[in-house]
């Protein structure tokens, strides 16, 4: 009965709606989330902020292809109804218990792939030849989410409280879940389908190391490899705490705040309209130099800079960075084998879902290494957003106040990334990779190879805890 209802026949429609309402749930917790993370721990805020998202993406990582080969032989449907429900349910928690609240989000790292489950959907109804534009559709409508919900949650914190947010919050997603079990029909044939709830799962397919462990089998998929984890570590650490950086370190405002994340990711769409044109003038290679010149250029900026117009510069190069990773993916595409595509991008993806565990853990210690031990003090926030900042610009101390870099992480992040220039640098183009690897012989449906190759972007702020 669960698998046969639905609304219509399945679509990418009912994949955005999904990943839409998800988002838009999470987005609008954006500005709430610094306070309270900052109130249940003042004294270590950004140690246990980048421990929580730590632990989370390192259990996504462990779990995606798990899920991506359940899902294979379950169906989607009930893999985006259980992704969605867990990854949610930590919302109403919030104004309850605000360390289950933290315990709960790191926990449900389990089955935080709703993103990866999706684009297995998407692969499920559409053709080869449409799926790129139905996996920018995805890609638009997650970034319309988030350049929409924080503002809103910015205002309805200043009008009505946490309480209103959190309550709009909790309803969006339980949205969610009902849409999913009214609306959305299974993707998988119904031939394939009931005939295979009892196959096995093997190993290999549930192992997350599985694709890794083949990457030094390849001399320039190493260095891809290479490239990827050098670059993505900072970026995912980045991810994890820059709003939380600029609201505590740099005094941005929760309007402020907002306002950045909705500038920032409609920047990073343009950016995503240029990146064919700097592909055909540039060529994959040099443009992923050039993304990973501009991420070391916006860490950098954020790690040294002191003023409010330094973070929207920073902001301005981070957003443009984005085209790095599409790059990587389009120059494996175009260097490797039809039979190998899925393989080798799985490699690349499996370094950044390690990263999503180990880069926000990373940042976490490096600030309390380096004792930005935070507490907030804050004046009243205004009734009216755009009222005068400084009113309720909060009044943070932290002990190194007068150090000649206030965020050590972005800088070391910096390091990273150009030693990731260097790899990329020395990879050849004209080789084609993965000649030395044997495709995965299984029964799997397509869809799981977009799974293990197109796991979620972390892309941005959901970025923050989603």
């Amino acid at each position: 009965m669960f698998q046969s209802s639905g609304i219509g026949e399945p679509s990418v429609f009912h994949a955005l709606v999904v990943i839409f309402l998800e988002f838009f749930a999470w987005g609008l917790l954006t500005v709430p989330i610094i306070a309270v993370l900052n109130d249940t721990f003042p004294d270590h805020t950004f140690l246990m902020n980048g421990l929580i998202m730590g632990i989370k993406g390192f259990l996504s990582f462990m779990s995606a292809p798990l899920i991506g080969a359940l899902s294979d032989v379950w169906g989607r449907k009930f893999f985006l109804l259980i992704t969605v429900f867990f990854t949610c349910s930590p919302i109403p928690l919030m104004t309850i218990n605000t360390w289950w609240f933290f315990a709960m989000i790191s926990i449900s790292g389990v089955f935080a792939v709703t993103f990866s489950v999706v684009f297995a959907y998407v692969a499920d109804v559409t053709e080869e030849s449409d799926r790129c534009l139905a996996y920018g559709q995805v890609s638009a409508t997650f970034a319309a989410s988030m350049v929409i919900s924080p503002a809103l949650g910015a205002y309805l914190l200043n009008m009505y409280g946490e309480a209103v947010v959190v309550a709009l919050a909790t309803a969006i997603a339980v949205l969610d879940v009902f849409f999913i079990l009214v609306a959305v029909p299974e993707s998988l044939p119904e031939k394939i389908r009931p005939s295979s709830w009892g196959a096995p799962i093997s190993w290999e397919q549930a192992d997350p190391f599985a694709s890794l462990k083949k990457v030094r089998k390849d001399p320039t998929i190493l260095m891809l490899c290479v490239t990827v984890f050098l670059s993505y570590l900072p970026e995912a650490g980045q991810y994890s705490c820059i709003f939380v950086y600029l609201k505590l370190v740099m005094g941005f405002s929760v309007v402020m705040v907002a306002i950045f994340i909705a500038v920032i990711g409609i920047l990073s769409v343009c950016a995503q309209l240029i990146l064919g044109f700097l592909m055909r003038v540039l060529g994959p290679k040099k443009t992923i130099m050039v993304g990973l010149f501009l991420e070391m250029l916006q860490l950098m900026w954020y790690g040294l800079g002191s003023q409010t117009w330094m973070m929207w510069a920073a902001g301005l190069l981070a957003s443009i960075s984005s085209i790095t990773y599409p790059a990587i993916s389009a120059f494996v595409s175009m260097h490797t084998d039809a039979d190998k595509q899925g393989l080798v991008q799985g490699m690349v993806t499996g370094m950044r879902g390690l990263c999503n565990g180990l880069g926000p853990a990373m940042f976490g210690v490096i600030f309390y290494l380096f004792h930005v031990d935070l507490n907030e003090v804050s004046s009243p926030a205004p009734a009216i957003p755009g009222a005068n900042v400084s009113s309720h610009t909060p009044d943070v101390h932290w002990r190194h106040a007068d150090q000649a870099f206030p965020g050590p992480p972005f800088v070391f992040g910096a390091a990273l990334v150009v030693c990731a220039l260097l790899v990329a640098y020395f990879i050849p183009e004209g080789n084609s990779m993965g000649t030395n690897l044997r495709p995965t012989s299984s029964r799997r449906h397509s869809g799981e190879t977009v799974l293990k190759s197109k796991l979620p972007e972390r892309d941005t702020a959901a970025l923050t805890i989603a």
